[in-house]
């Protein structure tokens, strides 16, 4: 039984950096991830003792891809996939490629820069940083749009219930599926809209944010499509950002679930609809410009990567498990266990 889950469950600091970094081709991979991994575990050790009321932490993902390439233990964890668009009438949830995905956070901007840096000279050789977004906690929690954000979060004992990975799959228990988007808001169509007309959009109060009854709340509203039942919940790390020189305001969706399949479910309503055609209020103002699905390996999964020794899981314990080859990239991709 694996153990020490990496911080998924804890509310994020009021500053934080994401990054999603793509290998290189052809780059020597396996050194680099070697030390990122013990890097990760440093970097969680460090913030703790110097820095304990700052709530710092460096979380890490792994996509599908960057399993493969890496070859990291098979079978994969049970819900690890190279995240398919989810194609609407009218919006899509798109899919954006992702090898290795850092949820730097804390309540001082200095450590999250501080941790980025270092994660940048380990892997800025062997791989490129294609996603940079600070985020920040915005007045009361609210997103950049003006009403709170993340509800609908699962608390106390039931954040470990929805977040990490239980019996269900043993082998990487304690660990957890990691979703994200990054969505850019349309603030001025939305602003000109009356205050009523927002929060039919949300199908919550702006001020008080008290959810509208069933009988108010339209059925196209974000927290009626987006809320799937209280059976299937997510852990919301969600943060706002924003650059007024560009114009790109939005909100980085950050979910970490015990099964992919919650998320996929809200996402289906969100962007096909309940029932078809019934798409989420929200897109009308909102752009999902990335999507990308991460596995986070407990931090004595990534003892055992950053040594080299991680065990190969045998298929007898996942008998459906089909072991995939990717094609190698010249050679150098398609690395030899780290065994």
């Amino acid at each position: 039984m694996r153990q020490g889950s990496q911080d998924v469950l804890s509310n994020h600091g009021t500053n934080t950096i994401f990054t999603v970094w793509n290998f290189k081709e052809g780059a020597p991979i396996k050194e680099a991830f070697q030390r990122i991994c013990a890097l990760v575990i440093n970097l969680n050790h460090s913030a703790y003792v110097r820095f304990p009321d700052d709530n710092a932490s460096c979380i890490m993902g792994i996509g599908y891809s960057a399993w493969h390439w890496l070859d990291l233990p098979k079978p994969l964890p049970k819900e690890l996939e190279e995240f398919e668009p989810i194609v609407g009438s009218r919006y899509t949830a798109v899919s954006t490629k992702g090898d290795l995905h850092f949820h730097l956070k804390g309540s001082n901007s200095s450590i999250c820069y501080d941790m980025a840096a270092d994660i940048a000279k380990v892997l800025s050789p062997v791989a490129d940083c294609v996603e940079e977004v600070h985020g920040f906690r915005y007045w009361d929690g609210r997103s950049i749009l003006g009403f709170v954000d993340g509800t609908e979060n699962p608390e106390s004992n039931l954040r470990e219930y929805f977040g990490l990975i239980g019996e269900e799959d043993e082998v990487y228990k304690g660990g957890s599926y990691l979703f994200v988007q990054k969505y850019i808001h349309d603030l001025a169509a939305f602003k000109a809209l009356p205050v009523e007309e927002q929060e039919k959009v949300f199908g919550r109060y702006k001020d008080s944010d008290v959810e509208m009854t069933d009988d108010i709340k339209p059925q196209n509203s974000h927290s009626a499509l987006a809320n799937v039942g209280d059976d299937f919940k997510i852990i919301r790390d969600n943060l706002p950002f924003g650059n007024m020189s560009t114009n790109e305001m939005g909100t980085y969706f950050i979910a970490y679930a015990s099964t992919f399949n919650t998320v996929k479910l809200m996402l289906n309503n969100m962007f096909i609809g309940n029932p078809p055609g019934n798409y989420d209020r929200l897109l009308d103002f909102s752009t999902a410009k990335t999507g990308s699905l991460f596995f986070v390996p407990t931090m004595d999964m990534l003892d055992d990567f950053s040594s080299g020794d991680e065990e190969t899981t045998s298929t007898e314990n996942h008998p459906e498990a089909v072991d995939t080859v990717l094609p190698k990239n010249d050679g150098s991709l398609g690395i030899g266990s780290l065994k």
